[in-house]
């Protein structure tokens, strides 16, 4: 499965998805648009080159052109996806989000407000499922994943091996469990890694925020795990949760890059401050998927209950089937959690015996030795 949930290869294609790029082509010479994707682009003053280039096998995602423009494209071959109007999101988005942007407005005004919560009460209208509605997600999503295959291949992320970390989403700010969740996150970016987690609150708002100030001083960062302990949670006050958050971002505008791939479908959860590139999907199933695909250095499986069980096991699944080259790391830390309260460990442990998943399969005590658990590969 590809980035955008696509169980088949995709053709050749060149994604257009800025003005400053369709002139460059346009300049250049080029003479025919076909495999061209322009995605939410106004075109508008671009009447010349769009009536006289070939435009058989091209594809406008959201454009907008001036009158006349849109009717030749199509009776030339053109295949047109129009604007849709009354979602409160972009279905043609050529970026991932930033907190700064699910989160507009948040300083001086409730979540409720923020354009993260207006998309999550959109998406659990009643009339969610008409086929407007339904492509828009559908189309929203697919835009995210093809952001995502662009972030992966940018100069953010390119050369460099990315890890995930998976946990509960109940860890506590100013708990020993969210402190050595941001310890993990802030070891593995100093080590040159991708921090890469499901981008909600808990231990993946922990990971993600050790990574984002994994290059300033020790002490800097606890004193910033102690400012954060004054909202424990996003229970009663998302709004509070939030803020806190925000002010840490503030003070250290320039964090080191982690991600965070989140769900509206579990919308009641908000996505955390501290991942700087947001790839937040409303397909749950496609966005587990891609997540566990993403980290090719393996996974950190941190102390959790029913959804990280779930991600456990889907992993496992992945590696038990997998040919040798494509089996990745699983790392279960706490010994107790997951040998007595979830005693995920035995049926790991018992898959994996006897096939090629054995030598990549751990149990370790704590963050530290986790890294030196992936320092080995």
């Amino acid at each position: 499965m590809d980035a955008h949930g696509s169980l088949n290869p995709s053709p050749r294609t060149l994604d257009v998805d800025s003005l400053e790029r369709f002139d460059r082509l346009v300049v250049t010479g080029a003479r025919s648009m076909h495999g061209w994707h322009a995605q939410s682009l106004d075109l508008r003053g671009r009447a010349e080159p769009l009536l006289t280039l070939n435009v058989e096998g091209s594809i406008f995602l959201g454009c907008t052109f001036d009158d006349g423009v849109e009717a030749s494209l199509r009776s030339r071959g053109a295949l047109i996806f129009p604007r849709l109007d009354g979602v409160p999101f972009n279905p043609y988005r050529s970026r991932l989000y930033t907190a700064q942007e699910l989160y507009e407005g948040i300083v001086g005004a409730p979540y409720e407000a923020s354009p993260d919560a207006k998309v999550y009460q959109w998406s659990i209208q009643p009339g969610r499922r008409r086929i407007d509605a339904t492509l828009a997600a559908a189309l929203h999503d697919h835009s995210i994943g093809e952001a995502l295959e662009a972030f992966r291949r940018s100069g953010t992320s390119s050369g460099q091996v990315t890890v995930g970390v998976m946990g509960g989403h109940a860890a506590q700010r100013g708990t020993p469990e969210f402190a050595a969740a941001g310890t993990l996150g802030r070891l593995l970016a100093r080590s040159g890694h991708i921090v890469a987690t499901g981008g909600g609150p808990g231990a993946m708002e922990a990971a993600n925020m050790g990574a984002y100030l994994s290059e300033i001083p020790e002490a800097a960062f606890h004193d910033e795990l102690e400012s954060m302990a004054v909202v424990p949670g996003y229970r009663p006050s998302v709004s509070a949760w939030a803020r806190a958050a925000a002010a840490v971002v503030e003070r250290h505008p320039d964090g080191t890059p982690s991600l965070g791939i989140p769900t509206w479908f579990y919308g009641h959860e908000p996505p955390n401050y501290f991942a700087s590139h947001i790839a937040k999907y409303f397909a749950n199933a496609i966005r587990e998927a891609i997540l566990l695909e993403l980290c090719d250095g393996g996974i950190v499986f941190l102390p959790g209950s029913a959804g990280t069980v779930q991600e456990i096991f889907q992993d496992a699944c992945e590696n038990y089937y997998g040919v040798p080259e494509t089996i990745k790391p699983m790392i279960l830390v706490g010994r107790v959690h997951w040998q007595e309260r979830y005693p995920a460990w035995q049926l790991l442990a018992g898959l994996a015996e006897g096939r090629d998943m054995a030598a990549k399969v751990h149990l370790v005590d704590t963050v530290e030795e986790a890294l030196q658990v992936l320092e080995g590969y």
